[in-house]
């Protein structure tokens, strides 16, 4: 008898996903989470080519406020705002996704294979995940990047890692409740190697809590490169970037306040359409389990 013969219940796994989709596109929160995702992603993607001006062109002197051909006004250094905010934001996207991909890749072979072993090995992983976690995600990016300078390849490692025990944790609690269930144990007895049933018994069994949390690690990573970017350690001028831009000209708030309000209000509705997405799937999720129950 092979793995696929025995008695699991990957079949009902994936008729409770598809339930699931059919109730994250009917509910209010999770498609309000997505469109406003959505919008920032689009903005993100064909706003360079919409820009009217190059991000880096001066069209005018410091801090002037919106005229016409300059709807939002001027910068620190006279570059239109409005260009830079329309050009701002695929590095930042780019850069959360793969940060949030990686977080929730490691994170998961972690946690599940923790959970699969259990035992010692179990409790010396946890150990480790928690100090790691002692450490605020902006403080550990913080660390490297002051040594090994500001890389945008380094601050989507840095980030992915800092998630990597959050995701790791909540991904083991989802697979202990999945790995001592008898369609497992038999697939163990039997001599079934543990990735064949990692990825056949138990994987399919915990992508429900796996897409909560890649909402919540997306907006965390958004927040954490952006702040980055704030602090002078992520993204680096003269590139066009809403975390950047929300430094550069703070010290102009009172006179130019669209310079860094717009910036700010960008990746505020960006993170916004994450938590709520990322709620409302929650809240699916659970009762979609508990049905199924």
């Amino acid at each position: 008898m092979t793995l696929h013969e025995s008695v699991h219940t990957v079949a009902p796994a994936a008729a409770r996903r598809g339930g699931m989709a059919r109730r994250v596109l009917k509910n209010g929160q999770t498609t309000t989470g997505m469109a406003l995702m959505l919008g920032i992603v689009l903005l993100a993607a064909i706003g360079p080519f919409l820009a009217p001006h190059l991000p880096t062109e001066i069209v005018g002197r410091p801090f002037t406020g919106p005229s016409d051909g300059i709807l939002l006004g001027t910068d620190v250094l006279g570059r239109d705002v409005l260009s830079r905010v329309l050009s701002g934001g695929r590095l930042l996207i780019v850069m959360s996704v793969a940060a949030t991909l990686i977080g929730l890749v490691l994170g998961t072979i972690i946690g599940v294979t923790s959970a699969y072993v259990s035992g010692l090995g179990d409790f010396l992983t946890m150990r480790v995940l928690d100090v790691i976690l002692a450490f605020p995600s902006i403080v550990f990016a913080l660390l490297f990047v002051s040594v090994l300078g500001a890389n945008p390849v380094l601050l989507v490692v840095l980030v992915g890692v800092a998630h990597t025990p959050s995701v790791a944790r909540v991904m083991r609690g989802a697979a202990m409740t999945v790995v001592t269930r008898d369609y497992v144990l038999w697939a163990r007895s039997i001599g079934i190697p543990p990735f064949t049933i990692l990825r056949a018994e138990v994987f399919p069994n915990i992508v429900s809590p796996l897409m909560v949390e890649a909402g919540l690690r997306l907006m965390w990573s958004v927040g954490t490169i952006a702040a980055l970017s704030f602090l002078g350690y992520g993204i680096q001028p003269p590139t066009a970037d809403w975390g950047l831009m929300a430094s550069e000209n703070r010290n102009a708030l009172s006179l130019q306040p669209l310079s860094v309000v717009v910036p700010i209000a960008v990746i505020g509705i960006f993170t916004i359409g994450a938590n709520l997405f990322a709620e409302g799937l929650g809240r699916i999720v659970a009762r979609t389990e508990g049905a199924g129950a």
